[in-house]
Parts: structure tokens; sequence; C-alpha cells
């Protein structure tokens, strides 16, 4: 079997004048060679394809895979993450990971909480503020917490993201309308303990590996930013999560893969609430992959499953989804 490689390389974005943070969801070259090691190990042979262009140029030109091993997240626009997966669909080319609805749903966080809340899912209260003038709008109880609608790897979270009244709600939201040129999500805060659980496989086979918890050092904001995802090592402690914690973790990290029609592997996140249930925050459905520093392969680790049985597990799923039919 040949399997394409999609992905966003950092390091070209980086030689083309974008910033670190426009490029922090992309891919360091460790990531796309820990892949396809990965691949090869199983006897199955690789080929890189690159970004959604090229992936264009390629198909143009009648370039076909069996299959393609996507992690590309795009670079503009709430379909960015759509974008590589709607294009295979269109050749009729399989492909790991979830679907170009799902991807974007998920993206924006109000539509995947909508589907979460509607199907009787614990998830806090919220508000979308699209323009100043919705500010004044929201109704919900402080603290609140806010940030990009459809941003990731906590671009546009930092120390200001908890709000304790309306004027800091004001400050807050009118600089990360313009910053980042998309809608801003309101929830009341969660102050409860926060976990990241993984999640492999499909529908029925779905299972969780592992969850962790986020601990955070002394010097730490106790928030989950873009600077303290940069900098884990020296701000964040992982822990592996077990027992009763561990069985909520999963139920409701299972339901939530299934509620989004999620595939083959990913994340869910979630904190508890102020009463003491477990809330969803996000999922995560294209997660990162690097072997050593993204939170699926960390969790995995922390509950001794190695990176080459993880994207042997992603790629059994997508294999059986694609080319099963029973």
């Amino acid at each position: 079997m040949k399997i394409g490689l999609t992905y966003d390389s950092r390091a070209e974005y980086l030689k083309e004048g974008y910033s670190m943070e426009e490029t922090a969801e992309f891919d360091k070259e460790s990531t796309i060679e820990g892949i396809e090691l990965a691949i090869r190990n199983i006897g199955y042979e690789t080929e890189r394809i690159g970004n959604s262009n090229s992936l264009m140029r390629h198909l143009l030109t009648g370039r076909r895979w069996d299959l393609v091993f996507n992690i590309s997240e795009g670079l503009y626009g709430e379909g960015r993450e759509s974008l590589v997966p709607a294009l295979l669909d269109s050749f009729k080319i399989p492909y790991v990971f979830s679907g170009p609805v799902t991807l974007g749903i998920s993206l924006n966080k109000a539509f995947a909480k909508q589907i979460i809340r509607d199907s009787h899912l614990n998830t806090p209260p919220f508000s979308v503020v699209t323009k100043r003038a919705d500010i004044p709008l929201v109704k919900l109880d402080y603290p609140l917490f806010v940030k990009p609608i459809s941003e990731g790897t906590g671009k546009g979270i930092d120390a200001r993201s908890k709000i304790n009244n309306a004027t800091e709600l004001e400050d807050v939201c009118s600089s990360l309308l313009p910053k980042f040129n998309q809608a801003v999500l309101v929830e009341e805060y969660l102050p409860g303990r926060e976990f990241t659980v993984g999640v492999l496989k499909t529908g029925d086979d779905a299972y969780v590996p592992g969850a962790m918890e986020i601990v955070y050092k002394n010097s730490s904001n106790n928030i989950y930013s873009y600077e303290n995802k940069e900098n884990y090592e020296e701000i964040v402690d992982y822990t592996s999560v077990e027992g009763d914690l561990l069985k909520e973790c999963e139920e409701l990290a299972l339901k939530v893969w299934k509620a989004l029609n999620c595939f083959d592997g990913g994340r869910v996140d979630m904190k508890i609430d102020k009463s003491g249930k477990m809330s969803f925050i996000e999922v995560n459905p294209l997660a990162g992959l690097n072997p050593e520093t993204s939170d699926l392969p960390i969790l995995c680790r922390l509950n001794n499953m190695d990176y080459q049985k993880i994207i042997e597990e992603i790629l059994d799923s997508a294999i059986k989804r694609n080319f099963t039919h029973d």
C-alpha cells in the first residue's frame, strides 16, 4: 500500500516570513519523520505530498495514493482544516482522521459546544461575541473565560483570558476581535482540575488509551495558553489519570467522540466545573503527533503505549473504515 503524507511544514512557512505564532500548529520535521518511520515499520510505502497547495498540484497531474495520512492544519479561515479531506473526498481517495464536516465544526468551538449541549453532555454556558456591540449582551455568571472561536494550540489565550468583570470583558474582546479577525467565545469559567483525554479508533471500536492531568507549576498562571504549551517542560507537569477519575474522563470523551462523528484518533479536553462535574471544553480530531512533544503521544506514553502503537491503531482504524465492507 502506498500512503501519501499531507502536512504543513513549519520550517517552510517560517522561511516564507510567517511568524512563530502563526505557524504554531504546523509540523516540525521530527513529526513528519516520526510518522514516516512508523508507517514504514508496518510495511507500507510512504510518499511526502506536503500542504494543500502541493496536494492540488499533485492531484491535477494525476498522482494518486491508496491512502493519505493527513495532518495538514491549513493556514486561513474556518475551513482550513477541512480543505485537504474535502479535496481527497472529491477525488475518492481515502484518508486518515475525520472528514471535512467534523473538522470544520470542531474548529469552531461554539458549533462543537452546541452539538455537545444538544447531546445532553456537560459543557459550560457560553456566548459568542462577533462584534463589540455584542459584548454588553453577554449574560453569564462571572468569572468568565474568553478565547478566539477557531484557533488552536492556545493561540489568543493568556493570563487575561480569565475575566472577572464587565470592564475586563470589554477590554479583552475588543483586543481579540481585530487581532484574530474572528468571533470570540465567552464561557463561564471552570475552576476545577484540567485534563486532556486521548481517543483512538472509530465508532463502537473507539477507546481511551489514557488521560493526563495538566498540573501547573508555581510560576504558571494556571491557564493552558499558547506560551505555556510552547514551554510546557518548564511550566506544566503532566500526570497520568487513574481510577474513578479516569472512568469519568473516558465516559465523557467517548460520548463526545461519537456525537461529533470523529474518526481514528485525537483528543478531548475537559475540566471539572464548580459543581464537581466533568465538563467538555473542546475536541481536537486533528491532534498533534510529534513523537516527543505533542499531547496525544505524551499521554499515551504515560499510559505505556508507544508512538509506533499509536500510528498502528490510527492506520488500522482508517483502513477498516475505508477498505472493509461488512
